[in-house]
């Protein structure tokens, strides 16, 4: 069972990325997704979820009207769109897969069981 993370890279003030994760080992199909992010000596923070049905989706405040996540069922993978890139976005990224994703809950890390091994994001001014 393996979340594989993807997508990273550098780029100015202004750029996008679009990370992708996936899944290997079985189907996360109906499993919540979530993306999580962690700035070096910072704890991991809730960045984005979204439900097994992709119909319902949630994001931290400090990237709304920024980030997009969403999923393709049929390639058992799940997107995180990333525009409008801002210094304070560099950090690791992490995927995670949550068999029963409560919506109270999708910000905590504990929350989600398979996690991706994180990709780098790097946004320069």
């Amino acid at each position: 069972v393996q979340l594989q993370a993807s997508g990273g890279g550098s780029v100015q003030a202004g750029g996008s990325l679009r990370l992708s994760c996936a899944a290997s080992g079985r189907s996360f199909t109906n499993d919540g997704m979530g993306w999580f992010r962690q700035a070096p000596g910072k704890e991991r923070n809730f960045v984005a979820a979204i439900s097994g049905n992709g119909v319902a989706t949630y994001y931290a405040d400090s990237v709304k009207g920024r980030f997009t996540i969403s999923r393709d069922n049929a390639k058992d993978t799940t997107y995180l769109q990333m525009d409008t890139l801002l210094p304070e976005d560099t950090a690791v990224y992490y995927c995670a897969a949550a068999s029963r994703l409560i919506v109270s809950m999708i910000g905590v890390p504990s929350s989600y069981e398979h996690w991706g091994q994180g990709t780098q994001v790097t946004v320069s001014s």
